[in-house]
């Protein structure tokens, strides 16, 4: 298991799937809040430019649903064939499922709205289960074996759900789950790349679910980054101090280089904007 989280964390960095900031330089968040580090799971897609890509065929695609999945499966296909970390990716998921959940318990293998699908559909496909494509709006249809069908009753069978990341799983809360309870089916686990350890697995155990996660964004995987030479000893201090304070440890930072927000604030775009509102909010009084 450690050599296969050695792989993961080493995978998230390759692809920028986990970046770190300079010391000096935290990240903005949309939120108008700094970190020293985001997290795009569907970069292990293999790169920013390919994941964006592919973004946007399932944007432009995705509401043509008897031929989507087919469409979407052939892309994902040549790429597992093509780029040596999706591949190695999804193979070790494949595995994980294996050495965890007995295959022959689980029903069906679902995926939701957008990132998801990166994951889910060759997941089911290499482990022969039918996939269940969940949309934001709660529609649910059925893809196994190149045919697609829309699916009104699952008949209290039990599903695995794949996802990129898990933060508060609201979007379990909100869709994933309702969605499949509303045709009679339940979600019993779901397997997860990462897991940002901020109440997602918490909230999944009172709804019912098992959460899997593959990799833990916890102290150890900095000292895993740092062992590796990922990430420096000035990036690691700054990552620690935020996992164990986050709005503390950005508030001093702030205050012992007030150039940063000066500066953030005449950069213009979209750092500018989430400066103005950190300042607007008054976030970090």
């Amino acid at each position: 298991m450690d050599i296969l989280n050695n792989k993961l964390v080493q995978w998230l960095f390759q692809t920028d799937a986990l970046k770190v900031s300079d010391a000096n330089k935290p990240f903005w968040y949309t939120s108008g809040t700094i970190g020293p580090y985001y997290i795009n799971t569907h970069f292990l897609y293999g790169n920013e430019e390919k994941a964006n890509k592919l973004l946007d065929f399932i944007n432009n695609s995705k509401d043509d649903i008897y031929t989507f999945p087919a469409e979407l499966t052939t892309i994902l296909w040549e790429n597992y064939n093509n780029d040596l970390i999706f591949k190695g990716l999804i193979d070790q998921i494949c595995i994980f499922i294996k050495n965890t959940i007995n295959l022959d318990d689980i029903d069906y293998i679902s995926g939701g709205e957008r990132r998801d699908w990166f994951f889910s559909f060759l997941t089911a496909k290499l482990l022969d289960k039918p996939h269940l494509t969940i949309y934001k709006d709660l529609s649910i249809n059925e893809y196994y074996h190149n045919y697609v069908s829309t699916i009104n009753d699952l008949k209290g069978k039990s599903v695995l759900h794949i996802a990129d990341l898990v933060t508060e799983a609201s979007s379990y809360e909100r869709a994933w789950i309702p969605a499949i309870k509303q045709i009679s089916g339940n979600i019993k686990w779901s397997v997860v790349i990462v897991d940002r350890n901020q109440g997602g697995r918490e909230l999944l155990s009172k709804l019912g679910v098992i959460l899997y996660p593959m990799v833990h964004i916890d102290k150890g995987t900095f000292d895993k980054a740092l062992n590796m030479g990922l990430i420096n000893n000035d990036q690691y201090n700054m990552v620690i101090n935020f996992i164990n304070d986050p709005k503390n440890s950005m508030k001093k930072f702030l205050q012992e280089n007030p150039e940063f927000l000066q500066n953030s604030l005449a950069s213009g775009g979209k750092i500018a904007e989430r400066a103005k509102l950190c300042i607007e909010r008054n976030i970090y009084g």
